[in-house]
């Protein structure tokens, strides 16, 4: 699915747990239903064959006789039949009797009966025809049986062969003029076996047309609901095209551009703003690019051409040896200088990339401070600069000796390529806690508000340095800042026009193996 859009996968993934959750809906309500039906069905037909149970007994105790069939009297059973059709319409198929029929109570003419059969009839005449009814005695000869059992019997081998009187449920087949499936309950009591079986057709048809609903609802509500994934994934995604849209737009030469961000809070509104923030990144990035390419190109092009007008001088005319000499150490101070720009340049490089390793070891920072004051009193020596120094001894930091030696060097040398003549220059070191804090102040030219937080970037000059024609490269600042923060140090500037300026370097002193400050 890896060339498939978006917009397909979340539709494809919608419809697939839609379609996963009607199934399981469509399964769970089938055989809830099922079950439901099979449960009340079976609850019915426990409650029919405890009513005959009752109805059973409770004749045999008023008689105080055993369970028998009776002998067949028609004329009066067709009476009986005759009223019930008139009293229960509904009631239209009836029971019929064994080749050994019974006989049911008096009426108004005197007619002999077996009261229990009686009572039972008239039990039978009020539950639905689709209960098939029959009672054996304890031997398994049938004494009565539904008429809608027609020549059928249901099997009491079940109940002859346990001495429990708990019900069985099972299903079982007939045929009556049709086919019938039922549910049958057998229960054995103490005077009978009693069957009751219920047609299984209602539940079944039933159960179909709830399969039917649910065959032909499923693909219904699926493909609604895949119309809707894909309109709600198109309205959703909308906002991500007209994004991709703009976004195609912004190219190199309109960095500046941004792109539209939403006013809603959503992932979209931080996506654009996260876009957004990183197309300014690359603006600034595209923009260092091309001030690098311009600074290095100054850089080169100022010895390269010294160099060239050099050599043309050389061989227009003649030279005595002391004139080529002066010529080839010329060139050899511009070859000095490209030389200088290109190994500080493949130091940043390698700074940047993390090529350059920073050793880790102890360094008396205090010691190395008065070492480069007095190189600074050297340098200063020419233009009439004081240098003052106020250093605690014994302060150690961990790292690399020689990087620090160079990135502190580099910073008191800036101090005095731009402080006037006769200015001061004051170097303090100080203990602040856990960390060691350097201030270099001096009565320099100063460096403007706007230039300020460039002064750490790479070949970054202010204006007013360039009008002092003073010699650099604008990389050693950035130098020293990367070397500072490759020692967990923080490097900043304080500077004001015509005053001077103060850089602040604080590094972690030196700790014990147990991490307390040295």
């Amino acid at each position: 699915m890896k060339n498939i859009s978006l917009r397909f996968r979340l539709v494809f993934w919608y419809s697939a747990i839609v379609s996963g959750t009607l199934l399981t809906f469509g399964i769970a309500a089938y055989i809830t239903v099922s079950s439901d039906l099979y449960q009340n069905l079976d609850t019915s037909l426990e409650r029919v064959s405890h009513s005959l149970d009752y109805i059973i007994q409770k004749k045999q105790r008023e008689t105080m006789q055993p369970l028998k069939p009776a002998p067949r009297r028609k004329k009066y059973y067709q009476q009986q039949k005759e009223i019930a059709a008139d009293s229960f319409a509904f009631f239209r198929d009836k029971i019929v009797l064994s080749d050994t029929s019974i006989a049911f109570r008096n009426d108004s003419n005197g007619v002999g009966e077996d009261p229990v059969w009686s009572a039972v009839y008239e039990h039978i005449l009020f539950n639905p025809k689709n209960f098939y009814i029959q009672i054996s005695d304890l031997k398994g000869q049938i004494v009565w049986r539904s008429e809608n059992l027609d020549t059928n019997s249901l099997a009491t081998v079940p109940l002859q062969n346990t001495n429990g009187f708990e019900p069985i449920i099972s299903s079982t087949h007939i045929l009556t003029g049709k086919s019938h499936n039922l549910r049958l309950l057998r229960i054995r009591t103490k005077q009978a076996y009693i069957s009751v079986g219920y047609s299984l057709e209602e539940i079944d048809t039933t159960l179909y047309e709830l399969f039917i609903s649910l065959l032909i609802g499923f693909p219904v509500v699926l493909l609604i609901s895949t119309i809707g994934g894909f309109i709600l994934a198109r309205v959703s995604l909308k906002p991500i095209d007209d994004l991709a849209t703009s976004a195609r737009e912004i190219t190199a030469s309109n960095l500046s551009n941004r792109l539209p961000e939403p006013k809603t809070n959503d992932e979209v509104a931080r996506l654009t703003h996260t876009l957004n923030e990183m197309i300014t990144r690359l603006e600034g990035s595209f923009y260092q690019i091309k001030q690098f390419t311009a600074d290095v190109s100054h850089e080169l092009r100022t010895p390269l051409a010294i160099l060239t007008g050099e050599l043309e001088v050389a061989l227009k005319s003649e030279k005595s040896t002391r004139e080529y000499q002066v010529l080839i150490i010329s060139c050899l101070e511009e070859v000095e200088r490209l030389s200088t720009v290109v190994r500080t340049l493949l130091d940043i490089s390698r700074a940047e990339t993390g090529q350059v390793h920073i050793e880790q070891k102890r360094v008396n920072l205090s010691l190395m401070l008065e070492e480069i004051s007095e190189d600074a009193e050297i340098l200063a020596e020419e233009k009439s600069i004081t240098v003052g120094k106020m250093i605690e001894p014994g302060l150690f930091v961990e790292g690399d000796d020689i990087r620090l030696h160079q990135a502190l060097l580099n910073i008191v040398d800036n101090s005095v390529k731009y402080t006037n003549i006769g200015g001061d220059i004051l170097i303090r070191l100080v203990k602040q806690g856990n960390d060691v804090v350097l201030r270099l102040s001096d009565t320099g030219v100063g460096i403007s508000e706007e230039h300020l937080p460039h002064i750490f970037d790479r070949f970054f000059r202010a204006d007013q340095a360039r009008s002092k024609d003073i010699q650099g490269n604008g990389l050693g600042l950035s130098i020293v800042k990367w070397i500072i923060e490759a020692h967990q140090g923080i490097i900043t500037a304080e500077s004001t026009i015509g005053k001077g300026t103060m850089i602040t370097i604080i590094l972690p002193l030196y700790t014990d193996h147990n991490g307390n400050p040295f």
